[in-house]
């Protein structure tokens, strides 16, 4: 896998947030409706807020079921990173993430499937061997390069972690 891990100052996640249920496999039509809802200059106002890492459009999912059950409501936020110090514009819903290490995941391929394949593995395979384990707060993907149609995609899957 590949995998970094990143040592976080404070920032802010700041977006349009919404609740919708947990599917484990392919799109989610909740989320992508959510999205379609936006107008296109909401996303490119939203490109220029970002000014943090993770970088670009981020897909944030927060107030999971702990165990993870299809179905389950969930919080997404579409949005981007902003540093501490940077105000939330009106009108954006916004998490405060407190300083932390974070476990960054790239993936490359067919989109979603290699996003979902990576995520599972996290689990079954990442986790086992290292001596980290998730803490309290949302999961993050940015999307970083991707097909016209979203059919490939290169993304980074963010994950707070703390030592175990």
């Amino acid at each position: 896998m590949d995998t970094r891990l990143v040592d976080r100052p404070a920032f802010r996640l700041a977006g349009h947030a919404t609740r919708v249920p947990l599917i484990h496999q392919g799109v989610n039509p909740h989320i992508q409706a959510h999205i379609a809802a936006l107008p296109p200059e909401e996303h490119l106002r939203l490109k220029t807020l970002g000014d943090t890492e993770p970088k670009g459009l981020l897909q944030v999912t927060d107030d999971v079921d702990p165990d993870g059950r299809e179905g389950s409501e969930l919080t997404y936020l579409h949005g981007v990173a902003l540093s501490r110090d940077t105000p939330v514009p009106d009108g954006l819903d916004a998490l405060e993430m407190p300083p932390g290490m974070w476990a960054v995941f790239r993936t490359s391929g067919p989109h979603p499937q290699a996003l979902q394949t990576t995520w599972a593995a996290t689990a079954t395979e990442w986790f086992p061997s290292n001596p980290w384990r998730l803490r309290s707060g949302p999961s993050v993907v940015a999307v970083l390069e991707r097909a016209d149609d979203f059919s490939t995609a290169t993304c980074e899957l963010w994950l707070p972690v703390e030592p175990a």
